[in-house]
């Protein structure tokens, strides 16, 4: 579930002429320095700002597949091989020189990562559904939010810090800011049944894939939370590890909605994730869920379902300044909050 990952059908990708794809690559890097690595990663938008002004580099993800060509993908790649990305001119260096071994591994990879955070910010909705719950969650990854009874939460409104919520013993503790109506539970929902989907599964028990998730984590010391909190998750993951089955989400969530066991109530969710398929796909999961027995909570940007945007307030600024985008936090097709990305607030709408 920061991005989340290519997690819907692999489709052929139409045919690009060079300049576009070019144009692509240059909108991308230049939109991840300016608005998405300032206040979160220094280091990633001193990267990003020097990709956008490479030429060779440029042409080199042109060639790839649209989806391929990703910021949060050929940094983790670099990571993931041991490259440098303290300074630019190392990191450029580097990356021509291997670039075959890089682009291998954005080709097998995918950027999916396992944001636990989100969990916090998902937790009040899921607590006011019907218990026990039947967790579905699509874009599953390594199954890490599929587990948040299992997690600790702080949450803080602007009145102070609220008291705490779940498990003492947990070593995930998940911080998060709130404002608005937020149905605050005064204790983590019942979940009876939980499985994931996930085109390409990550096993949080396998040192490579769990290597793979820390080096999805942005660098930084602002982002040392996260990174944290993912070794804790996994470790909870391995110890006991959420079924996540390898499919196609619009394939298969019909069939696992159906595998609820009775008594509970069946939800689907999703951080991240539906960014990755066409609006064509985006249909017909939200006709297959809204149709089905399940309850849907979805948490988007605003440009994966307009529709869940339209007629909103702005979204608040975020005074600490850790956050310059937000998701949509929707139930069953109504919107009832604005999210941040990794969890870190949420403005709960009137």
């Amino acid at each position: 579930m920061a991005g989340g990952g290519a997690n819907g059908r692999d489709t052929a990708e139409p045919e690009e002429d060079a300049t576009k794809g070019v144009e692509d690559v240059l909108r991308w890097y230049r939109s991840f320095a300016e608005h998405e690595a300032p206040g979160n990663s220094p280091q990633y938008g001193v990267l990003a700002t020097g990709v956008a002004g490479d030429p060779e580099l440029i042409g080199r993800l042109a060639a790839m597949p649209r989806l391929k060509r990703q910021p949060n993908l050929l940094f983790g790649a670099v990571r993931f091989l041991g490259g440098p990305i303290d300074t630019w001119p190392a990191f450029r260096e580097w990356t021509l020189a291997h670039w075959d071994r890089v682009a291998a591994v954005m080709i097998e990879r995918r950027t999916q990562t396992n944001e636990v955070g989100r969990c916090a910010t998902l937790l009040p909705a899921l607590a006011t559904l019907p218990q026990p719950l039947a967790l579905i969650e699509v874009g599953a990854s390594a199954g890490l939010c599929l587990q948040p009874d299992r997690y600790r939460y702080r949450y803080r409104d602007a009145r102070g810090e609220l008291p705490p919520i779940g498990p003492a013993e947990s070593p995930v503790v998940l911080d998060c800011r709130l404002s608005g109506p937020v149905p605050v539970p005064e204790e983590p929902p019942a979940i009876a049944w939980r499985a994931g989907i996930d085109l390409n599964p990550l096993n949080p028990a396998d040192p490579d894939d769990a290597r793979w998730l820390r080096c999805l984590v942005w660098p930084g010391e602002r982002q040392r939370p996260r990174a944290e909190r993912l070794d804790a998750a996994l470790r909870l993951a391995a110890a006991d590890p959420p079924p996540v089955l390898r499919g196609d989400l619009n394939e298969t969530v019909a069939e696992l909605i159906d595998r609820a066991p009775l008594g509970t109530t069946p939800v689907v969710l999703h951080s991240a994730v539906l960014m990755y398929l066409d609006r064509a796909g985006r249909d017909a999961f939200a006709r297959t869920v809204l149709d089905s027995p399940a309850h849907w909570l979805c948490n988007e940007s605003p440009g994966v379902y307009p529709e869940h945007a339209e007629g909103l307030p702005p979204a608040p600024k975020d005074t600490a300044g850790e956050v310059r985008s937000h998701f949509v936090l929707a139930l069953d097709g109504r919107p009832i909050a604005w999210t941040a990305p990794h969890g870190q607030f949420a403005h709960w709408l009137g």
